[in-house]
């Protein structure tokens, strides 16, 4: 089992972005650009930075009613993601919402060859396995690369996200947020999960350990 790292980098320039995913890099095997951290005029700039590294990078655009910092129009939203499509990154993250409501989209990233990581939160809660598990198979239409992550308030919780590996063969990113679903940050590893989200340093997502921590982990485990 392959154990890999991605990089979770929320910077507010292109500058520090840039900066940010080479040290990211050089210690990761994936960096996670969260553009929406970024002012929407400055997405440009910072794609021609970073272009020769995309082929690393899962490039996101999260809108603040899906937990993210986007609060333009979905229509602006819509036109920055094609632009980053064209620029062709390992993954690009479109949540389910988006891909659900907006074929045209989805027509136009898979026109540009990028790949989709479909993707659904719940920053409040986990519902029960059934009700994840019916959402995953929903989510499999659209992509063999799904990210299912859920609010974990017991450890039963964390548990019941990671039984979805048992239905999934591959592309599946799956664990909890908070204290009691940091475990699963790291076990979602060897279930199947091609790789772990993880911090420079400061978290980016409740739970998130960082990627010196999860290098320090797997080195145990060899």
């Amino acid at each position: 089992m392959a154990y890999k790292t991605c990089v979770s980098i929320a910077e507010t320039t292109p500058k520090k972005i840039q900066s940010a995913l080479r040290k990211a890099l050089q210690k990761s095997d994936y960096a996670e650009i969260r553009f929406d951290f970024l002012r929407p005029e400055y997405v440009p700039e910072a794609l021609h930075l970073v272009q020769n590294h995309l082929r690393r990078c899962v490039c996101t655009l999260r809108p603040k009613s899906e937990g993210g910092k986007f609060d333009g129009t979905e229509q602006n939203r819509i036109s920055i993601l094609k632009l980053i499509a064209e620029y062709r990154p390992y993954l690009l993250d479109l949540e389910f919402s988006a891909v659900s409501k907006n074929k045209p989209l989805l027509e136009y990233v898979r026109k540009t060859g990028t790949h989709i990581l479909v993707s659904w939160h719940d920053f409040k809660k986990t519902p029960s396995f059934s009700t994840l598990h019916s959402r995953m198979q929903k989510m499999k239409k659209f992509s063999k690369n799904i990210k299912i992550v859920t609010m974990a308030n017991s450890i039963s919780d964390a548990t019941t996200v990671l039984s979805l590996y048992r239905k999934q063969d591959e592309g599946l990113v799956a664990f909890s947020m908070g204290d009691y679903g940091r475990v699963s940050r790291i076990l979602c590893m060897s279930l199947g999960s091609p790789f772990t989200y993880v911090s420079l340093g400061k978290p980016v997502a409740p739970g998130q350990f960082s990627v010196d921590e999860v290098k320090s982990i797997i080195r145990l485990q060899k």
